[in-house]
């Protein structure tokens, strides 16, 4: 089983759906991203919490979750950051490594 790939068109088509964040329209950023990411099928970080880093003796299938999971992660992270100007993502601490905890964090600090 291959991991889907988004190609960058796509993710940059989709991009321009999500408003940048102005400190009012949380809500409706994140239903955005959510829609966006569902869409692309990047969304498996905000749905499923995270799996178990594999360990050498881990099965091709627990790999291969955790892959899918992390690119999900990454590639969310990347893309909430990009609508959210720099004055915000103080109010986020640098710690925080998983899309689903930097959203509830966002939502939280506004």
């Amino acid at each position: 089983m291959a991991i889907p790939t988004a190609s960058v068109a796509s993710i940059s088509a989709n991009l321009s759906f999500i408003p940048v964040l102005d400190g009012t329209n949380f809500k409706e950023l994140k239903e955005n991203i959510l829609i966006v990411l569902g869409c692309m099928d990047l969304d498996i970080a905000l749905r499923i919490d995270k799996p178990s880093t594999p360990k050498d003796s881990s099965s091709s299938e627990e790999k291969l979750e955790y892959e899918k999971w992390d690119r999900s992660n990454r590639i969310s992270l990347m893309i909430i950051k990009r609508g959210i100007p720099e004055v915000f993502r103080g109010a986020v601490s640098d710690e925080i490594d998983t899309a689903k905890n930097f959203l509830a964090e966002m939502k939280s600090a506004l």
